[in-house]
């Protein structure tokens, strides 16, 4: 179960995007992510060429968006032009969670896809209380939602309660 992004570029005039999964953050001090690309994705040679990418976080709403910018996305002919808008030049899904944009400063070659490690030189916030949308090959598309734990109760609490006590008993 991973969260759902697009992640857009533009080079020379062209605009692109595509859905991804793939999207890791990898560093809190800079911040930096990871972008896994398909080399056969057209939009795979848009960031190469600029060095820059954008990365919209979908918010559990937005399906429609996720499978328009899908790998059979192509189908659709670029008919819903309201789920992409240009900021500053760059393509972004509108009504999403938050939206980052990234340069690239390293690459790596994976048997299949390219991993692009970026900077994220700026945020932009959306919609940021909405849950996240979430893909699964397993389970399709879901929303993530629901605390993981009680209110008031601190996992965090109860395990160095253990260690204390353990503590304790080794005296």
């Amino acid at each position: 179960m991973k969260g759902v992004h697009v992640i857009g570029a533009t080079h020379g005039g062209e605009s692109k995007a595509y859905t991804s999964h793939w999207l890791s953050q990898v560093s809190f001090e800079e911040p930096i992510v990871m972008a896994s690309v398909s080399p056969k994705h057209d939009t795979f040679g848009l960031i190469e060429a600029s060095g820059r990418f954008t990365v919209s976080l979908l918010a559990g709403d937005q399906i429609s968006e996720g499978q328009y910018f899908s790998y059979p996305g192509h189908k659709f002919k670029y008919v819903a032009d309201e789920y992409v808008e240009m900021i500053d030049g760059l393509p972004y899904v509108p009504n999403s969670i938050a939206y980052l944009t990234c340069t690239v400063f390293d690459r790596m070659t994976m048997e299949d896809h390219e991993l692009f490690f970026a900077r994220v030189d700026a945020v932009r916030e959306g919609r940021l209380k909405q849950p996240p949308l979430l893909y699964s090959s397993r389970h399709g598309w879901r929303i993530a939602g629901g605390k993981a734990r009680e209110p008031g109760v601190s996992i965090r609490d109860q395990l160095l309660q253990r260690v204390d006590d353990e503590a304790g008993d080794a005296t």
